[in-house]
């Protein structure tokens, strides 16, 4: 094909997509229909908020020639900062965002219309519909937490998360700094929206009821008590997974990360666990949203990808899907088999987030945090 071909393909296949927009139809479009549009656009740029956004890249740059995924790995947190901020600009870098943080997302970036809804229809009836409005969630992730098995073989070595707050464990739990990752402040706020349940678990580990001793609630005493027993925290999650898992401990950390990191023991040299028997619960489960931008340079390609990431039509997802087939991950689809190491959905104890309910006491448990730390 000459270049001049080339370029006049390109062309038309722009004015095929702005056709396809204007009338809504490339919402209904299936990934054959989509694909020459997609390849006349080039190029599509996702921001994800993990960092198996490079193996998707390699994945889908495989399966569809001639389109160049361009993935940015950016935290939920700055991921929301840079969208507002280029959304002020007037200007769209992103083409496809993948984010958590639900309770921030959804009235800071959705209600504002910096993103847009996208489900592929290949996958819609495959999905329950409290995934896909009023954004889909290809899967859901979590925030628990996660000792080290090789060290305490048979089960976790607490029972409680107010086992947390002893002397026994001061200065031996780690987590993220909840102000500089939305996901874990989302892990507090929840602590102090079950503060009933926080109530009833002090209880019956220390045989009295709770003295609030001027907190307002059982989840803030909680919190106040843990950062008075010398909670770590660090920078990244790798840091509290590298802490609580490393092999050779005696005496081992532990703390609050990803439970789909056990996917990386073997190769790191984790023996990362989720305390799935502590009470009240070991953390909290929360969706893994993808969405367009409100105005995607490619748009095509955008829904593309979106529709990859939802996974093919084999038993596990295939290629889209198979970096998130993984212990501690729980696809969305309704079809895809649960992964056989994990904890099933229905015998895993963490708590459901609420994202409006969340969002209502965040920044009150952020400046709680801020005055502890």
């Amino acid at each position: 094909m000459t270049k001049m071909n080339a370029t006049r393909l390109g062309a038309i296949g722009i004015l095929m997509c702005g056709s396809a927009l204007a009338d809504g139809h490339i919402d209904t479009m299936t990934p054959a229909e989509l694909l020459p549009l997609a390849q006349a656009e080039g190029s599509v740029t996702v921001y994800s908020f993990t960092s198996r956004i490079g193996k998707v890249e390699a994945a889908f740059e495989a399966a569809y020639p001639g389109i160049d995924l361009i993935g940015f790995d950016i935290s939920s947190t700055e991921q929301i900062a840079r969208l507002k901020a280029e959304a002020q600009a007037g200007v769209a870098n992103a083409d496809v965002i993948y984010v958590s943080d639900a309770p921030v997302v959804l009235p800071e970036l959705l209600e504002t219309g910096i993103i847009a809804p996208y489900v592929p229809p290949r996958v819609a009836d495959r999905v329950p519909a409290e995934f896909q409005s009023p954004v889909l969630a290809q899967r859901l992730s979590t925030k628990v937490l996660m000792y080290n098995e090789e060290a305490s073989p048979d089960g976790a070595p607490v029972d409680s998360l107010w086992d947390l707050t002893r002397e026994e464990w001061t200065g031996r739990v780690l987590m993220v700094d909840p102000l500089q990752r939305g996901d874990y402040l989302d892990l507090m706020t929840e602590i102090v929206l079950r503060s009933d349940e926080m109530a009833v678990a002090y209880e019956v580990e220390f045989g009295m009821a709770i003295d609030l001793d001027g907190a307002a609630n059982a989840g803030e005493k909680f919190i106040m008590d843990l950062f008075a027993n010398d909670l770590i925290l660090v920078s990244s999650t790798d840091d509290v997974n590298a802490a609580v898992g490393g092999l050779g401990q005696e005496n081992p950390p532990i703390g609050f990360t990803s439970y789909s990191d056990r996917r990386d023991n073997e190769e790191e040299g984790w023996a990362l666990q989720v305390a799935n028997d502590v009470a009240p619960a070991p953390g909290i489960i929360f969706p893994a949203i993808v969405a367009l931008s409100a105005e995607p340079n490619s748009p095509a390609a955008a829904r593309l990808v979106i529709d990859f990431l939802m996974g093919d039509e084999s038993e596990t997802g295939g290629p889209g899907l198979a970096p998130f087939y993984v212990a501690g991950d729980y696809l969305t689809r309704s079809d895809i088999a649960p992964h056989p190491d994990a904890v099933s959905l229905d015998d895993f104890t963490a708590w459901r987030i609420a994202p409006a309910a969340t969002a209502e006491i965040r920044a009150e448990i952020g400046d709680l945090v801020l005055t502890l730390q």
